[in-house]
This record gives structure tokens, sequence and C-alpha cells, in this order.
């Protein structure tokens, strides 16, 4: 065997491909395996190889000598299809030498639990985390827009969530991957707290030091935001279903795989607000 080959065999060795590595949850889970001296494949479309979800023939060049794949799904593991495609990728996974399969998956969506029943083909060590709604929505997704206008809107009245934050997501992501305790098991993570949109917006409007108000708006009329913004209309019966109450409640995830506490919504708004990504 050559250097060269050598020197090949050494960079896949433990091979791990982040589905939407580029992504809120993604990009942090590959900086921190990274940071361990891990070798990533970052799995998008623009990726090399490239990975995408609308185009099975490509998957098994990103498969090539993964040992462990993070699997995220875009937009929401709760829209048709996604169950076949997500039972597709894990049996191409494990044809292709996968070891280990981590879903992120969302709390109190049912049409989510499908999707990690189809992720548990034989052969394959699975975790599932099932995460509450992001802190980062509100500055890397959705409401960036809204938070710098100064009116968060959305059609959900006074439902709580205890929102979590992406930093501590990746942390207990790069634990499931990267440590055999945790194969077989479904973590849910929240935040410390529950907060209702208004205690969101007074949270960031201390954060940011101006006014920053959460408006209650009608399914309709949110209908028509996404639409006018190319999103899927869709979102508004998840946004209406998961804040129903059923998720208002705090899961110890973060705790059960880390040992310490998830991060507070504050620190979140306090430390994203110094960054100026919402100054207008």
């Amino acid at each position: 065997m050559t250097t060269n080959e050598n020197e090949n065999e050494n960079v896949h060795a433990g091979l791990t491909l982040v589905i939407g590595g580029r992504g809120k949850t993604g990009r942090r889970v590959v900086e921190r395996l990274r940071e361990r001296g891990d070798a990533v494949r970052v799995g998008s479309r623009t990726g090399e190889p490239a990975f995408d979800w609308d185009d099975p023939a490509g998957w098994p060049a990103a498969l090539e000598g993964v040992e462990r794949v993070y699997v995220t799904f875009q937009p929401d593991l709760s829209v048709p299809g996604a169950p076949d495609l997500i039972g597709a990728l894990a049996s191409a996974a494990v044809a292709a030498g996968v070891r280990r399969l981590v879903l992120l998956s969302g709390r109190g969506e049912e049409a989510a639990v499908l999707c990690e029943e189809r992720l548990k083909v034989p052969g394959a060590e699975w975790t599932v985390v099932r995460a509450s709604w992001f802190d980062q929505n509100f500055d890397e997704s959705f409401f960036l827009d809204s938070v710098r206008a100064g009116e968060i809107a959305l059609p959900v009245a006074d439902a709580v969530e205890p929102f979590v934050d992406t930093g501590d997501i990746a942390d207990v992501v790069v634990a499931t991957l990267t440590d055999d305790r945790h194969v077989g098991r479904t973590y849910e993570l929240s935040g410390p707290r529950l907060l209702s949109l208004a205690d969101v917006a007074d949270e960031l409007s201390k954060a940011t030091g101006r006014e920053i108000a959460y408006v209650p708006v009608s399914p309709e009329d949110y209908r028509a935001v996404l639409r006018e913004n190319g999103l899927p209309e869709e979102l508004v019966d998840l946004f209406t279903v998961i804040l129903d109450g059923r998720n208002a409640h705090l899961v110890d995830g973060v705790r059960e795989v880390l040992g310490r506490a998830p991060k507070d919504f504050a620190d979140y708004a306090r430390e994203t607000a110094a960054t100026g990504v919402w100054d207008v």
C-alpha cells in the first residue's frame, strides 16, 4: 500500500457526515467535531461530494467511507414524504458501512415519530434527539427580520415553549455520535424555563435596548405571510400543533447527556445582541 493510500485511510477513519452541515445545528456540530480532531464531511447541496435529499442517486458518494451520520431534514420531518426519505437514507447508510445514525427530531410532533422509527433499520446504532424550538430562530432564521422590525407576529396566542439553544443541541449531538452509552436512546431537550412569545419579546427588548413586541395573529393571516416569503404554508399547522400545550413542560435531556444545565434564553439574547445582528 502506498503512502497516499495510507493517508487516505487515515482521513476517512471515523469520518462523520453531517447532513445540513451549514444549518443552525449542523454548523455547530461540524465545528465541535473538528475541534476534537475528528474528520468531518459537510453534507449539503454544495458539498464535495454533494448531498441532496431530492437526489438519492448521489447519496452513495456522500456516504462513502463514513462511520457516523448526523441526520437533519429540511424543512421539517412533518412534511409529506419525509419518513420514506429517512428510511431510505438509513438503509443506504447501513449498506455503505455506516455504524451510527443520530437524528434531530422535534418534540411533540407525531409525524416526526414515524421518521424516528424509519431511522431504526437493522444494523444501525441509532440515537434520537428531540429538540424544542431553537433560540436561534430569532437571529438565524424565521424571526430575524421580525426582531429587527420590532414586532414578532405568530398565530400562537399565549402558548409557552421551553426554547433551547442550538449550542446545547450540538453538544448533545456530538456526545451521542461519539459515545457508545447513548446508542438506542431518545433524548428530549429543552431550555431551563417556559416562555411565552410575550416573554421572549420582553427578553429581546432588554437585550437590545429597544422595544420589541409580540403580536398574535390569525392562522389565515400568517398563511399569507408565509406565502409572501416563499415558505410552506404547512408551517402554520406545525406552529399551532406543537404550541398547543403539549410541550409546555421542561425536560432534562441536556443535563442527562452533558451533566450541566441548558443555556437560558436571556443569556442567548444578551450574547446575540452583542454581535449586532439585531441592530437597525
